[in-house]
C-alpha cells in the first residue's frame, strides 16, 4: 500500500460529511485540542479524540481503500464518516504537526485496516471468479428471466389499460380520485416485479397537487409512460442499446458490461438523494484522457450513509466499466491504481445554449432521461425575479436553475462565489432547468461543492 502524501483541502473533507450537522460538529474537532496519539502512513490517518467518557474514541480513517475511504470509531454514532472521523481528517487537511507523517499504524488501527483490505481483495477474488464461471445454472437463471418478463408484461398492459381508461374519463377524474389510485396501481406493478414503472406510476400522483398547469403535466408525463410501455411491448424491434435502457427503466437488474477504461478520474460532484427507506449517493466522474464523464452509484440503507465517499476536487486512477444502455453514464467502480489526489484540470466547458441542446441529444437514446452532465464555463448568477438562472458572460442566453437548486444553500455559496464574476460550474441540465453541484472561480483550480 502506497503512503498517502498529499493532504486534503478542508472543502475536500467537509464534502465526505452525511449531513449539514455531521460537517458542523466535526469542523469544532478540527483543531489539536481533543486529539491525541495521532499519525498517518500506510494511507491512513489516526487518533484518539476526548469525548464525555474517561476512554477517548479511537478514530481511524482509510484514504486508499479499494471502494473509497473507509472509516472506524469506537463512538456509537451511526453517521459514515461520524464526526470524529471529519474531525480527524480536517486536522490532518489542516495541521501537519499535529498528525505526523510517515508513522506506523498502531495495533487497533491496523487490525481494522487489515481486515478491511483483507474484506476488499476477497470481494475482487470473488468477482473475478464469478466473472470467469458465469451463472451456477445458465438454463436455470433464463427461465427465472423469462418467467419475469411475463410479469413485467402482464404488469405493463395492465398499465396501459388504466392510462386509456384515465385519458377516455377525462384529467380532472385524476384529481377526484386522489393519490390512492395511483398508489394503488404502483402496488400491482410492485406485483409484476417492474419497480421502475412503480416508481413512475407513484410520481404521477403528486401531479394533480403541484399547482397550476397541473392537466399539462400530467399528460406530458403519461405519455412518456405510455412510451415506456409501448418500448417494452415492442422492444425485439428496438436496436440493443435502447432496449437495454427500457429494461432498465422498467426496472429489470443489469450489470456493468463491456471492457472496463482505465484513466484519471476527476471527483466532479458527490450528493445523496434519501427516502424513507434507502440513501442513494451520486458521484460524479470526468475522465482526463478520455473525456467521458460517467456516475457511481452507491446505497445505504435507512439512516446509514453509503459507504462509498469520494471528496469533491480529488483525482484517483481507476477502472469504470459501463452499464448497458444508450444515453447511460452509470459506471461501476473497479480496481484503484493509486489514492484520490489533488488535481488542477477541468472537464471542457460549454455555453448555456450547448447544454439545452447537448440534452435535446441524450434524448434521442433516452426520451425518460430526467437531465445530463454539463460543465458551463463563464456563467454569472443572476436573480430573475424570484427566480435565479445562470447567464453567459459573453452571449445573451441563460439558462435557469431547478426549484430544488434555488432551496439549497449552494445558491448563496454560488452567488457569493462569483461576486458578479464569471465562474465555471458543473451540475446536471434538464427539463426543469438546470442544477449546480459544484463550481471554480476563475483564476483557481480548487473545486467549491455546492451541494
Amino acid at each position: 500500500m502506497t503512503e498517502q502524501g498529499v493532504r486534503w483541502t478542508a472543502e475536500q473533507v467537509l464534502a465526505l460529511a452525511p449531513d449539514a450537522a455531521s460537517r458542523k460538529a466535526g469542523s469544532k474537532l478540527g483543531v489539536a485540542g481533543p486529539w491525541s496519539g495521532t499519525g498517518s502512513g500506510e494511507g491512513t490517518v489516526w487518533g484518539l479524540c476526548k469525548g464525555s467518557g474517561s476512554r477517548p474514541y479511537q478514530t481511524v480513517v482509510d484514504l486508499a481503500g479499494a471502494a473509497g475511504p473507509g472509516y472506524k470509531c469506537s463512538c456509537p454514532s451511526r453517521k459514515f464518516p461520524c464526526k470524529h472521523a471529519l474531525g480527524l481528517l480536517l486536522l490532518w487537511a489542516g495541521d501537519e504537526d499535529a498528525v505526523p507523517a510517515g508513522e506506523r499504524p498502531p495495533d487497533w488501527a491496523g487490525q481494522w485496516l487489515a481486515g478491511r483490505r483483507g474484506r476488499e481483495q476477497a470481494k475482487k477474488a470473488g468477482d473475478e471468479g464469478g466473472s470467469a464461471g458465469g451463472p451456477a445454472d445458465p438454463e436455470a437463471a433464463r427461465r427465472r428471466a423469462e418467467r419475469r418478463a411475463e410479469r413485467v408484461t402482464a404488469g405493463v398492459t395492465e398499465l396501459e389499460q388504466r392510462l386509456a381508461d384515465l385519458l377516455r374519463g377525462g384529467l380532472a377524474a385524476a384529481e377526484q380520485a386522489g393519490y390512492g389510485w395511483w398508489d394503488e396501481a404502483a402496488a400491482r406493478m410492485v406485483d409484476a416485479q417492474a419497480p421502475g414503472l412503480a416508481a413512475r406510476v407513484r410520481e404521477l400522483g403528486a401531479v394533480p397537487a403541484s399547482g397550476a398547469g397541473w392537466p399539462a403535466r400530467l399528460l406530458e408525463e403519461c405519455a412518456l409512460l405510455h412510451l415506456l410501455d409501448q418500448g417494452w411491448l415492442r422492444q425485439a424491434g428496438l436496436p440493443e442499446a435502447l432496449a437495454a435502457t427500457v429494461r432498465s427503466r422498467v426496472g429489470l437488474p443489469a450489470a456493468p458490461d463491456g471492457p472496463p477504461l482505465r484513466d484519471r478520474w476527476l471527483v466532479l460532484a458527490q450528493y445523496d438523494v434519501v427516502d424513507p427507506k434507502l440513501t442513494t449517493r451520486r458521484i460524479w466522474l470526468h475522465g482526463a484522457r478520455s473525456g467521458r464523464t460517467r456516475q457511481l452509484l452507491s446505497y445505504g440503507a435507512a439512516g446509514r450513509a453509503p459507504e462509498l465517499s469520494l471528496p469533491v476536487g480529488l483525482a484517483l486512477e481507476a477502472e469504470l466499466t459501463a452499464y448497458p444502455g444508450g444515453g447511460r453514464a452509470r459506471a461501476a467502480l473497479g480496481e484503484r491504481f493509486a489514492a484520490p489526489a489533488p488535481a488542477a484540470f477541468r472537464p471542457p466547458g460549454t455555453t448555456t445554449a450547448g447544454a439545452a441542446a447537448r440534452y435535446g441529444e441524450a434524448l434521442r437514446d433516452d426520451p425518460w432521461l430526467e437531465s445530463v452532465p454539463v460543465t458551463l464555463d463563464r456563467v454569472i448568477p443572476v436573480p430573475d425575479g424570484d427566480r435565479w438562472q445562470l447567464a453567459d458572460a459573453d452571449t445573451d442566453t441563460a439558462l435557469p436553475l431547478t426549484g430544488s437548486a434555488r432551496s439549497r444553500p449552494g445558491l448563496w455559496r454560488l452567488v457569493a462565489l462569483s461576486g458578479g464574476a464569471p465562474v465555471t460550474v458543473f451540475g446536471e441540465c434538464g427539463h426543469r432547468g438546470f442544477t449546480p453541484l459544484t463550481a471554480w472561480p476563475e483564476g483557481t483550480g480548487e473545486a467549491v461543492p455546492l451541494c
